[in-house]
């Protein structure tokens, strides 16, 4: 029996890069872990032969029931459902204990929109799914980048500043992470400069205030600056930087690490990481697609199996 670990991979949208990502990086993954990929054999048939390729003959599928024609680049209900069956089957995997962890591949938002799924992405669902909270981080070895909001519209985020919430989420990331001190970022600008520009990092500082208490030390710092947070003396010092918004953290993080970043779901009963970019419909079957995200992401969760405690000091 291989000592290997077995991970299940979801294909994401068939109409862009994942299953070209899945087969230009097969021969080096398969060597790391035991790769399930969440897909029927009609479907990925169709997917090599747009890339004029082969199926490996080592390439271990688990059946997702639907079939449809692949659209390159395009947006359509049957893609976004089937990445939605391919990703729910991954997850039954590793609830049912057949799999050890789940690596994702891009799904595209809209597509869920447009085939009835109520959620707006793999982390919402996986909340749903263990009726539990979790938390979304990115980044790498360098830097990673907790997301205390994530998909909802930038005028809401003010308005789901409250001490408890962000207290609760700062307690559960503490579990999750062993990389500190965290540094936790400000709403406003200037970090509101004293109340000047805003109010809002009174609250977030009680907070940072309330869980430091709970834990009996000072792990989180701030409100930080935010224009200043990313500077290479602060990534130096803060291995993990907790934003308020989904660009205020990912924007400056894409801009420094975006080819080797992950996505890590913190706080589940199961590991679940995945590539940290988006389905590229612009170079969908030209093999133009970048392996470096998903190489990472499958290091990262057999990395998290060893550490057990999600541990995020091995290098990437």
């Amino acid at each position: 029996m291989s000592a290997l670990k077995t991970i299940a991979i979801s294909v994401g949208d068939l109409n862009g890069i994942g299953f070209e990502i899945i087969l230009k990086a097969h021969n080096q993954i398969k060597k790391l872990c035991n790769p399930l990929y969440c897909i029927n054999y009609a479907m990925a048939q169709q997917a090599a032969s747009l890339l004029n390729t082969q199926i490996p003959n080592d390439f271990h599928l688990v059946k997702v029931s639907g079939e449809f024609t692949i659209e390159k680049g395009i947006v359509s209900a049957s893609s976004g459902r089937y990445s939605y069956d391919s990703f729910v089957t991954a997850v039954e995997l590793a609830k049912s204990k057949s799999v050890d962890a789940i690596v994702t591949l891009p799904i595209h938002k809209e597509a869920w929109m447009m085939a009835g799924i109520p959620f707006v992405g793999h982390t919402d669902l996986l909340r749903h799914l263990f009726k539990q909270d979790a938390i979304m981080m990115l980044g790498c070895d360098q830097l990673y980048v907790a997301l205390y909001t994530e998909h909802i519209p930038l005028r809401k985020v003010a308005d789901a500043i409250h001490i408890e919430k962000i207290t609760d989420f700062l307690l559960l990331l503490h579990k999750s992470v062993n990389r500190f001190p965290i540094g936790v970022l400000g709403l406003n600008p200037h970090a509101g400069d004293h109340g000047v520009l805003g109010n809002e990092e009174t609250i977030i500082a009680k907070a940072i205030q309330q869980t430091n208490q709970q834990i009996g030390k000072n792990i989180f710092e701030g409100p930080l600056v935010p224009d200043v947070a990313f500077t290479p003396r602060n990534r130096e010092y803060y291995k993990t930087i907790v934003a308020m918004y989904h660009d205020q953290g990912l924007a400056p993080l894409k801009a420094l690490y975006f080819d080797e970043g992950i996505n890590v779901s913190l706080g589940l009963p199961i590991i679940r990481t995945s590539v940290d970019h988006g389905t590229a419909f612009n170079i969908a079957y030209q093999n133009k697609a970048s392996i470096l995200s998903y190489n990472n992401a499958i290091i990262a969760a057999l990395t998290f199996l060893d550490e057990r405690h999600l541990c995020y000091t091995t290098k990437l």
